[in-house]
């Protein structure tokens, strides 16, 4: 299935986070282990890096509004924009140069450098990779409406997370629009762009324009 393996989704020199994958194949196999990862990386940052409180560190040029809540463990990376209502709820990585918007949720995810959150979204259990966008009112679903594991559809195959919490991989250079839905177990590819008002699940391949009825179409190059 390597149209959903890390490599063809994420560019790992886009983050400064990119060993928290080493030995695994597919990218959320990285929800696993975000939590122990930033506990062991914190204490090791550097100068460029500060604890503002106890296992949330923040990296230089960041500017979190006071009205923003952070629990930890948590990394959130040099030059971002943390903006008002903001809450950051443990197990979060973010990369350099993001915004993290007005009552937006982030939970157990990864936000590679240059990602965009900045308007009441929910990003639980997922990977952001980089200068991805979501629009306004985004949800990225984490939790089966029916009791069992998040499995992943490509065509006719399924494969099996083993997650009970994943929501979505958003590749590279990823638009989503406004007020869509992504379900458990979405995979975008890299490039791709969403259609405001979608209710998305399965894997959108690289390039393609996902409409609101459904279909795709290849973005012409």
């Amino acid at each position: 299935m390597k149209q959903i393996e890390i490599n063809s989704l994420l560019d790992l020199s886009k983050t400064e986070f990119g060993d928290i994958f080493n030995n695994m194949k597919y990218p959320y196999e990285v929800l696993k282990v975000i939590g122990d990862y930033i506990l062991k990386k914190g204490p090791l940052l550097g100068a460029e890096y500060t604890e503002i409180k106890e296992t949330v560190w923040v990296g230089k040029g960041t500017v979190i509004a006071d009205s923003a809540s952070i629990t930890g463990p948590a990394i959130i990376g040099k030059n971002c924009e943390i903006r008002h209502c903001a809450f950051i709820r443990g197990n979060a990585i973010i990369g350099d140069n993001c915004v993290i918007g007005n009552s937006t949720e982030i939970k157990n995810s990864m936000l590679f450098n240059n990602v965009q959150t900045p308007h009441f979204n929910y990003v639980g259990d997922s990977v952001l990779g980089y200068r991805s966008h979501i629009g306004a009112g985004v949800i990225l679903s984490n939790v089966r409406s029916i009791p069992g594991e998040v499995k992943v559809r490509i065509g006719e195959a399924v494969i099996n997370t083993g997650l009970r919490k994943f929501s979505a991989v958003l590749g590279d250079f990823v638009e989503v629009g406004c007020n869509s839905v992504l379900n458990p177990g979405t995979i975008v590819g890299k490039n791709s762009v969403v259609y405001p008002l979608s209710s998305v699940r399965g894997v959108i391949p690289e390039s393609s324009i996902y409409k609101n009825d459904g279909s795709l179409v290849p973005i012409k190059k």
